[in-house]
């Protein structure tokens, strides 16, 4: 115990310019005061970041010319395209409607060709009547004929074939065609002697022009 207070004794007798050069020997060269850990470090002041600013790059006045002329070389570009795209829907409609119109008149042409074949059937039949027997079992087999003529007719009619007034009528080259131009004293000139074939029509259009005789 007397030891230890000799010790403590003799350091605080030191004077206080020997306590300085102690402490400066203890610190390493380089190194950190004592009393520092190794891990320590020295705090880094952060640099104050400044906002981005918008560098203002004038354009040369060549570029900006040709920035607008491509501007409106594009427009026009548009343009053309809108208006080729309207001419070629205009075409396609077009196209369409003839299409149509064209398969229309495929149908009646077709009809018309069938139509005509029937009238042939119905020209013979008629002929034949005209010199029908009257008795005997002949007149009912002509009785037969005519209510198979009369059917047909019906048919027709049904389907809207419609015959063409001839007999006695004015001379109409758009329904009727002349074989012949007589003289006949108890016919006006141009009205029709006689019918050879009979004409029809389907609505408006004539399927067959009446054969005729006309007077003169």
């Amino acid at each position: 115990m007397t030891k230890r207070k000799d010790e403590q004794k003799s350091h605080t007798d030191m004077p206080v310019g020997k306590v300085q050069e102690a402490y400066n020997a203890a610190e390493p060269e380089g190194g950190k005061p004592i009393g520092t850990t190794m891990d320590e470090k020295p705090a880094e002041e952060t640099p104050a970041v400044e906002p981005a600013q918008a560098e203002v790059v004038p354009l040369p006045v060549e570029e900006y010319a040709a920035m607008l002329k491509e501007r409106d070389d594009l427009k026009d570009q548009v343009r053309n395209y809108q208006e080729g795209w309207t001419r070629e829907r205009a075409d396609f409609q077009n196209y369409k409607r003839r299409i149509e119109r064209d398969q229309a008149s495929l149908r009646d042409n077709l009809t018309v060709d069938i139509l005509k074949k029937y009238l042939a059937v119905l020209d013979d039949m008629e002929r034949a009547l005209k010199v029908r027997p009257t008795s005997g079992e002949a007149g009912a087999w002509a009785e037969g004929i005519e209510l198979i003529r009369n059917k047909l007719v019906n048919i027709l009619e049904v389907n809207g074939v419609q015959r063409i007034p001839a007999e006695s009528e004015t001379f109409d080259p758009l329904r009727h065609e002349a074989l012949t131009h007589e003289d006949s004293p108890n016919h006006t000139s141009g009205q029709i002697i006689e019918v050879l074939q009979q004409g029809y029509t389907l609505g408006d259009r004539v399927i067959r022009p009446a054969l005729v005789r006309v007077a003169r």
